[in-house]
């Protein structure tokens, strides 16, 4: 904040100072907080009083926050910033996350998160003694939250749903640079060979009629190179709408960059509909791609219905896009309340139509995962491989289950827990 803005409380003559700083810790947590807003805020504290906690927490809540998912957010800078006296049990809480079920703690501990590397990124000043709660005296605490591995290294590892703003940013400009390369495939067409090929009979024996009957050389062939298109049916649903958008602009990378080669990438959304959004990913702007297949695509953040959107699939575009023996990408945590029975049908005909099926699903992040949901049960055994697809390492460890069509990643050990 410039040092000139009329930024001053009488009563509490730093306050201010403070203010400005939690400003910045929300800034950086994600929340568009401006120097409009800093200066509101000032004036409201100054308006409202700084006797009563609750009524500083709201008072503030009112200027930095303006959209619903922000109130978590809001919610864990506040208590960090302004000395809570479980300080150091939340910030222990965030170095070692602790896996659970349950929607609610996963998403607080995402805000938690988000807080923690917003506030360790500044050095936060001495606060009035009006914010300090008559249980939080003593010394003040310090945190080493010092990392041995590198930035990147663990943004790798992360989850894509617990990322925060500025990791999510980061990690997209790694799927940028990411590679997905394929092995050609062998056709049935030849081609003509050197030394070392087998013997391409007809050949030597047309070139032996245009000199009299005589066989002069021996021509050879070898099965010409081609190479196969990769399909992409990607869930767009309410549970899978963060990874569907990472696993969008890593999607898009692959169909822009060269020489990876894949003769055609072929790519469609789920949720309640299906939709191909191949063109839309040929823009060469990732955001303006995104931003068109998200227009296109009328159904984001919407319900699943995964039997239907797969029936259409096969029933319009299979023969047009699988026809090479196309390699694809399932992405879908396989979350269905519809008819198992059509659902297992529709994955039976996709498998026998595709080359080699991978299945990429995110909640194979937790540990103690099991194929218990119906649609689950249903699709498993109709993949050629099952594996996670909930960060930047599993998105990379897909160049080698392309490669190596024998890897069935998870689906053994699940196919014995049915």
């Amino acid at each position: 904040m410039p040092e000139y803005l009329p930024l001053d409380i009488p009563e509490h003559p730093r306050l201010a100072q403070n203010i400005v700083h939690f400003a910045r810790a929300l800034r950086r947590a994600g929340l568009p907080v401006g120097p409009g807003r800093v200066i509101d805020a000032v004036r409201a504290v100054e308006a409202a009083g700084f006797t009563d906690r609750m009524d500083f927490y709201w008072t503030l809540h009112a200027c930095f926050v303006n959209r619903p998912e922000h109130r978590v957010v809001f919610a864990q800078v506040f208590r960090l910033y302004w000395r809570d006296p479980r300080f150091l049990e939340h910030m222990m809480s965030m170095m070692l996350p602790a896996i659970r079920g349950v929607q609610e703690e996963k998403i607080a501990q995402s805000a938690e998160k988000r807080a923690a590397q917003a506030l360790l990124g500044d050095q936060m000043p001495d606060l009035p003694e009006a914010s300090t709660p008559e249980d939080d005296e003593g010394a003040r605490i310090e945190i080493d939250a010092s990392f041995t591995m590198s930035a990147e290294e663990k943004l790798r590892s992360l989850d894509f749903e617990q990322m925060s703003t500025e990791e999510i940013a980061q990690a997209r400009r790694m799927l940028a640079r990411l590679t997905l390369p394929v092995k050609p495939i062998l056709s049935r067409r030849r081609m003509a060979a050197a030394r070392g090929a087998r013997m391409d009979a007809r050949k030597t024996l047309r070139q032996a009629l245009r000199q009299g009957g005589e066989i002069q050389q021996i021509a050879r062939a070898r099965q010409r190179p081609r190479w196969p298109n990769l399909v992409v049916l990607c869930d767009i649903s309410g549970s899978m709408s963060q990874y569907s958008r990472m696993v969008l602009h890593f999607l898009h990378a692959v169909a822009n960059e060269k020489g990876q080669g894949w003769a055609r990438v072929h790519a469609f959304t789920f949720g309640t509909r299906l939709t191909n959004i191949t063109r839309h990913l040929a823009t060469r702007d990732v955001d303006a791609a995104l931003k068109s297949a998200g227009a296109e695509a009328q159904d984001w953040e919407g319900g699943t219905r995964i039997g239907q959107c797969l029936h259409a699939f096969n029933r319009d575009w299979s023969r047009r896009v699988m026809g090479q023996g196309a390699v694809v990408l399932l992405i879908t945590d396989g979350l269905d309340r519809d008819d198992a029975g059509a659902l297992e049908k529709e994955m039976e005909r996709l498998h026998l139509s595709a080359r080699h099926l991978i299945w990429l699903n995110p909640l194979l992040r937790w540990d103690g995962f099991a194929p218990k949901a119906t649609g689950i049960r249903a699709m498993l055994p109709h993949v050629d491989s099952f594996r996670a697809g909930h960060s930047i390492a599993t998105l990379e460890a897909l160049a080698e289950a392309i490669s190596r069509p024998e890897d069935a990643g998870e689906k053994a050990r699940l196919m014995a827990q049915m």
